[in-house]
């Protein structure tokens, strides 16, 4: 049965969330001169935001048993906005490093509560329907980061700039919370204690994801970096690569899944794949500003969809759904976040544009291997659903003889 209601609010979650990353996002510069940090302070600090979102991304995974997947979004939801404020209230780096500590860890058990929760729904839906949520998280990432730009220009302090976008995003979550934030299907049974070890096909996935969020967090940290070095007399537009590569994603989560119901989730990671690498081998091996627009254009349609079919794929491999996504998440996350030095490190020994060519190996790589990884899940599925049938028609049939 289709959960038309909780996929909105759950959609809302996502909005949410992608306004508040956002609005933080336009608001690390100031932060930085207001405490008076030097770089390598903010790195740390950054740091420690990552680091809260990868401690606390698999503890996530056992909250759907013990509240539900709905509740425990909704519950993640409003810490959320509890924690939002508290970075524009730290007295010095320390304490700055503390808050966003327990901020990232909240917004990463949110990002795996929230994408479990949609896996689930997706489950009942009956047709890929994950890119959507994405989608309403890459908007809220534009409008939270246009929102506060014009907070700042219109002289509001850094308090502020955080205060006032948490009243939407309290709005959004408290919203989706009264509408429909519940749990779908049946809550699944605690996992046992002790230590298992995963699946292969859902570590394949989170390796998967660990490559697609590394691109991701590289082409943010060093696209304007490249280009600035490799185009001079045009380095006041460096920027246009990041801003064609998030436009593109966005743009093309929108439509995600009517790509993925029509091309099906195979050929969305096979063609996005070889699509993000193709982009990244124009703009490295011929640098201009056309070919940056069209090659991270290219890179963000063909990455954008990708990571949604992941965790999809990686929901349906475990019960409950939140296990597998919260293992996908944290490889991506763990991509996410050592992309950008690995790029750093390798430039330095071999120089940017060959260090930026690790990128388009990961590419090609999610495009050859990913697509066997998802089919296999799939196969898999259909494998245990007929062996299921098989062993259900058995028992009936005994159970006939029986009478």
């Amino acid at each position: 049965m289709k959960s038309v209601r909780e996929r909105y609010a759950t959609k809302a979650v996502f909005l949410a969330n992608g306004f508040g990353i956002g609005a933080w996002a336009v608001e690390v510069p100031r932060v930085k001169d207001k405490l008076l940090l030097g770089d390598s302070m903010l790195g740390v600090a950054l740091f420690a935001f990552a680091l809260g979102a990868i401690i606390a991304m698999p503890l996530a995974g056992r909250l759907a048993p013990r509240f539900g997947s709905g509740r425990a979004t909704a519950l993640l939801g409003v810490l959320f906005v509890a924690a939002f404020p508290l970075p524009a209230l730290a007295p010095n780096a320390p304490l700055l490093c503390a808050a966003l500590l327990l901020l990232g860890a909240i917004n990463g058990a949110l990002d795996v509560s929230m994408n479990g929760h949609a896996s689930a729904i997706e489950a009942t839906w009956g047709a890929p329907i994950m890119s959507s949520f994405h989608a309403a998280w890459s908007a809220g990432g534009l409008a939270g980061a246009a929102f506060g730009t014009l907070l700042q220009r219109a002289g509001f302090g850094v308090l502020s700039g955080l205060a006032l976008p948490d009243l939407p995003i309290a709005a959004l979550i408290v919203g989706a919370a009264w509408l429909s934030l519940r749990d779908v299907g049946e809550r699944p049974a605690a996992a046992p204690g002790g230590f298992a070890l995963p699946r292969a096909g859902v570590m394949k996935l989170a390796a998967l994801a660990f490559l697609c969020m590394m691109a991701e967090g590289a082409i943010a940290d060093w696209s304007a970096v490249f280009l600035r070095a490799a185009l001079p007399s045009h380095a006041d537009s460096a920027g246009i690569g990041y801003t064609a590569f998030a436009f593109a994603m966005a743009a093309c989560r929108m439509v995600g899944d009517a790509f993925v119901r029509r091309l099906g989730a195979v050929r969305v990671v096979a063609l996005g794949g070889l699509l993000s690498a193709a982009g990244l081998t124009a703009v490295l091996a011929a640098p201009a500003l056309s070919t940056a627009v069209i090659g991270f254009i290219c890179v963000g349609i063909g990455l954008a969809n990708v990571v949604p079919v992941i965790f999809s794929a990686a929901g349906r491999t475990t019960n409950p759904p939140v296990t597998g996504v919260s293992m996908a998440a944290t490889a991506g996350y763990a991509g996410f976040l050592v992309g950008p030095p690995l790029i750093g490190f390798g430039a330095g020994v071999v120089g940017l544009p060959l260090a930026l060519g690790v990128l388009v190996i990961a590419t090609l790589a999610v495009g050859f291997a990913g697509s066997r990884a998802v089919r296999d899940v799939d196969v898999s599925r259909h494998a245990h659903a007929s062996r299921s049938q098989s062993h259900r028609n058995a028992r009936d049939a005994n159970r006939i003889e029986a009478d």
